[in-house]
């Protein structure tokens, strides 16, 4: 098969879903391209992508795409459409609702057929907002021009069906996965502090909440916490650290590859406010990190319910914290099971193949 995958910004875990897929596929003998912004995803994007043009037969295409809809969108699908022309595919596999978008808007002028994951994107809106009637109506339209949804996890799956509907749209749904090397155990440094948070620094991601727990627990703990990430946020973060007297207990790291992070800290807290089925969670578990994680999302499909607990909840956050460090042994215990498990069942090989067969299913392909 011909493949391009599309997207806008080539940061977080909807870049990684990409990269992973796009080398799997390559492997399996399928040409690859990818199509993803030009402005935006820094020194670091750039040293994944060159690290993978290896792989992609079809190319690392990068043109400017706007992240809200606008005159710039008709530029961008002028580019994409070039690309996708010049290179003639089976399949646009569009990621993201902006990646989305293009695959679909451009599929019927190519002959490929348009695949569409969303990763969450419009569907953290709803219909009673200005921006949510814009964005699910355009998803409710695009649907006429999708040959295939293909979701990260049931919820993604359900959310989808609640607010726009699938009709009579080939469905899949596919949890992300991790490569074998990513389920070993991470040392600790020395200096490792008690919490750790590594994502990024974005209200929806909820570390305003985390700083607020960390602020209601008991000083005499010196309960302390490292911030791995960075953000649009990050500036309001620091100045919350700072009302709160806490500098001496939080420090900010900037972005750092996750297995360099986790070493940072000896309990992961993922405090989000929305999510989808989100990389960082599946890493940590994959390194026998004990996760403290918010029910949103697809969470709640990989963790069990002891270590969840409610979003916004800054009071029930500063419990389950230091009940968790109270108990060491068990927490320890509990990341142990949750390794084995996902070493079984969330394999970057088996999410691939699992989607080279939903592509098929979207061609008409019988095998």
């Amino acid at each position: 098969m011909r493949i391009f995958h599309i997207l806008r910004a080539p940061v977080g875990g909807l870049f990684r879903h990409v990269c992973d897929l796009a080398q799997i596929q390559a492997e399996l003998g399928h040409d690859v391209g990818i199509v993803c912004d030009s402005e935006s995803g820094g020194d670091r994007a750039d040293k994944i992508l060159a690290d993978l043009e290896q792989y992609c037969r079809l190319g690392i295409h990068r043109t400017a795409m706007p992240r809200l809809p606008g005159p710039g969108d008709i530029q961008a699908l002028r580019s994409i459409g070039a690309i996708a022309k010049a290179a003639p595919v089976h399949i646009l596999h569009g990621h993201g609702a902006k990646g989305g978008l293009y695959a679909r808007m451009i599929a019927g002028k190519t002959g490929a057929k348009a695949i569409y994951t969303p990763h969450g994107g419009a569907l953290h809106y709803a219909w009673n907002t200005p921006q949510g009637a814009i964005f699910l109506g355009a998803e409710k339209m695009m649907l006429r021009k999708t040959a295939g949804l293909s979701f990260v996890c049931q919820f993604e799956h359900d959310a989808f069906e609640r607010k726009v509907g699938v009709r009579d749209v080939p469905v899949g749904i596919v949890h992300n996965g991790l490569w074998p090397h990513e389920f070993e155990p991470v040392v600790s440094d020395p200096d490792a502090t008690d919490l750790l948070f590594v994502g990024e620094l974005r209200v929806l991601k909820g570390v305003d909440v985390l700083i607020d727990a960390l602020a209601q627990m008991d000083d005499d703990r010196h309960i302390s916490l490292t911030i791995v990430g960075d953000g649009a946020d990050r500036g309001h973060f620091e100045e919350q650290v700072r009302q709160s007297n806490l500098t001496a207990r939080v420090r900010f790291t900037g972005a750092l590859p996750a297995q360099e992070a986790f070493a940072l800290g000896r309990i992961v807290v993922i405090p989000s406010r929305a999510e989808s089925f989100p990389y960082i969670v599946l890493e940590a578990i994959a390194a026998g990190m004990p996760v403290i994680a918010t029910r949103v999302g697809g969470i709640p499909e990989i963790l069990p319910d002891k270590m969840l607990i409610e979003a916004n909840d800054a009071k029930q956050l500063a419990c389950i914290i230091q009940h968790s460090l109270d108990a060491p042994d068990c927490l320890a215990a509990a990341a142990g099971e949750l390794a084995e498990r996902a070493s079984k069942h969330l394999s970057v090989y088996e999410m691939s193949r699992e989607i080279l067969a939903f592509y098929k299913v979207a061609l008409g392909e019988s095998g």
